[in-house]
């Protein structure tokens, strides 16, 4: 791996394409273990989560479901505050177990808003499994059950992220050169 440039942006090498998916297989097989007997929907949080819920429900070996769910509060490299919803779930979510997948949990004020309107639909159970969480930025009481890795308040890149839309192809992680 070596640095990149990506619009007006320097990056920098950060977690490797390997390191991910040995990251994603403990993920899974505590999934595994966890849900073997419940059937779980998994709902990916496009357009981040696209790589790592797809690397992951490839490793899931119980019977499962997925779909898909667009929420979106970044503009650049800072979150807009806002969030927007522009593609819905058509599942019914009641008695179901659900596991929501994540990119990444930053602040945590996407999740908080779209949580209640989870919990609402009054599933079993809900699980967050998040590739990437940063502590130091959480704002929100947002917490995932699962984690890749809890990484320092830096922009990241790479794998599902973006910076306006370039660089989700990449299948490792970089970080914002400081």
């Amino acid at each position: 791996m070596k640095a990149i440039q990506v619009l007006d942006k320097a990056f920098v090498p950060f977690i490797t394409a390997s390191e991910i998916d040995r990251k994603i297989q403990e993920i899974a097989d505590r999934i595994n273990k966890a849900y073997s007997d419940k059937n779980p929907l998994f709902i990916a949080v496009l357009n981040g989560s696209f790589m790592f819920a797809s690397d992951l429900f490839k490793k899931i070996t119980i019977p499962a479901q997925i779909s898909f769910i667009k929420l979106a509060s970044y503009k650049g490299t800072t979150s807009t505050g806002n969030v927007i919803t522009a593609i819905g779930l058509d599942e019914s979510l009641k008695d179901r177990h659900i596991i929501l997948l994540e990119d990444i949990i930053d602040t945590g004020k996407t999740l908080s808003e779209f949580l209640p309107q989870l919990w609402n639909q009054a599933p079993a159970s809900l699980k967050i499994a998040a590739l990437l969480t940063k502590p130091e930025a959480l704002r929100h009481e947002v917490h995932a059950d699962y984690t890749g890795f809890e990484i320092e308040n830096r922009f990241v890149l790479g794998y599902g992220l973006d910076y306006d839309g370039y660089g989700r192809n990449l299948p490792e992680l970089y970080q914002l050169k400081p």
